[in-house]
């Protein structure tokens, strides 16, 4: 009987790797609460109907890329892992009756999401998402401010070759107004379409315009363009909001063919697209949602937000060879039992003095304990065998000098902030 694997679709996430994670949620995490997002985190199931509503039934997640499942016990209904953020922060927000506080309520969110589909490079079956939803503001600086803390994250994070693609599909008059014309459009074409296409023509046209098939692109290419259909109301936001841009000195490409995949979408749409990652080039995609609220029960709230893939981001950053991997200020050598003991006491002092450290547990001989040390990139090195054991002493070893010097343990502790200092200096070298 073979080893158990994990699923298709599904991968772990090693400690060589798991820093990136850890350094892009540090950034993010850092940028949105100096911005007063607040985050929230909600289940990984929901009622199914949330989606059916919210995203759409026409929409390619609802109809081909849900993983559902009825309750088991006495509990007969229907649940979906969640496909996207969006749709549970809102439910949260009505249910916890989050607009009674007033005002805008700016969230944020972290987790895995789970669709039903191909798995490639930067796309699996369970992945993951930083999210943030701003609602209550039908403001277009609320669009501006979203992409512009999107911005932020993704230069913080040193990442370059980005462009920013933006679209406005309108209001619901307005896209009505614009499905039927693309009905106009395409219906002389239909033979020629892809199987997903034909089917949207009739249900979700705008969708057309997300069709990946060459010959269904080559003919997408002639079709009418939605920023002919928007209504005057819905051309002054817009206009605003790429105004606000360029004041923010953010570039922007338009893209009329960006409609976006969920149908809650009204307004602005857009995605930062990289360069670097081939056919799956959107990092981060988002827009506005003006009617979501109210379609899911909740008071009339007009609400904009974006998602970012952090497996897509954090293959770009290892494309980088950028790397967020913490210097330990110390790793700790012993050997023999009454010297790994007090090794044990002394990482535990220096930790709560807040040095960052690791203690070799392997029982191995020096030679060999020295050889990690080297490997773990520490700046220094504290060295306990019998004889210092015997004597309450350590050496500590400057691992890029190799200079060495044996002091009293009790000693060390009392000169923290002049290790402290030193430590910090040669970390601002490298």
């Amino acid at each position: 009987m073979g080893t158990i694997q994990a699923l298709r679709g599904t991968r772990d996430i090693l400690p060589e790797e798991i820093v990136y994670w850890q350094w892009v949620e540090s950034v993010a995490r850092d940028i949105l609460g100096k911005a007063s997002y607040q985050e929230i985190r909600t289940p990984i199931f929901e009622a199914t109907s949330l989606f059916e509503r919210g995203i759409g039934e026409a929409t390619d997640i609802v109809g081909k890329e849900m993983y559902t499942f009825m309750s088991r016990g006495d509990e007969k209904y229907s649940m979906t892992l969640r496909p996207e953020g969006t749709a549970g922060a809102v439910r949260s927000y009505i249910q916890n009756n989050l607009y009674a506080q007033g005002g805008v309520q700016r969230l944020w969110y972290t987790g895995p999401m789970f669709r039903y589909e191909r798995p490639q490079a930067g796309r699996q079956r369970q992945f993951h998402q930083i999210g943030v939803e701003v609602l209550g503001s039908s403001d277009a600086r609320a669009d501006a401010e979203v992409i512009a803390i999107a911005t932020d994250i993704l230069q913080t994070l040193g990442l370059q070759n980005l462009r920013l693609d933006i679209n406005s599909v309108g209001n619901p008059t307005d896209r009505q107004q614009y499905r039927q014309a693309l009905v106009d459009f395409f219906t002389p074409y239909s033979s020629e379409l892809d199987a997903d296409s034909q089917t949207r023509l009739t249900r979700n046209p705008l969708r057309i315009l997300d069709s990946k098939d060459k010959r269904t692109q080559e003919i997408a290419q002639n079709a009418p363009s939605i920023l002919d259909y928007l209504g005057v109301d819905s051309k002054r936001h817009f206009d605003r909001v790429l105004q606000l841009l360029t004041d923010l000195g953010i570039s922007y490409q338009l893209n009329p063919r960006l409609v976006r995949g969920l149908d809650y979408y009204t307004h602005t749409a857009f995605e930062i697209i990289s360069d670097d990652l081939g056919a799956q080039a959107t990092v981060c995609g988002g827009g506005r949602y003006d009617g979501l609220v109210a379609e899911l029960g909740g008071p009339d709230t007009p609400a904009v937000g974006w998602a970012i893939g952090l497996e897509r981001l954090t293959i770009l950053l290892q494309k980088m060879r950028e790397s967020p991997q913490q210097v330990l200020d110390f790793y700790v050598v012993s050997r023999g039992e009454k010297a790994e003991s007090q090794a044990l006491i002394l990482a535990q002092k220096l930790r709560q003095f807040g040095f960052s450290l690791e203690l070799d547990l392997s029982g191995s001989a020096f030679k060999k304990q020295f050889a990690r040390a080297d490997k773990s990139g520490a700046v220094a090195c504290l060295i306990l065998g019998d004889a210092e054991a015997e004597n309450q002493t350590v050496k500590l070893k400057w691992m890029t000098t190799k200079e060495q010097q044996e002091i009293s343990q009790f000693d060390l502790f009392e000169k923290v902030e002049e290790l402290r200092k030193e430590i910090d200096k040669i970390k601002e070298k490298q």
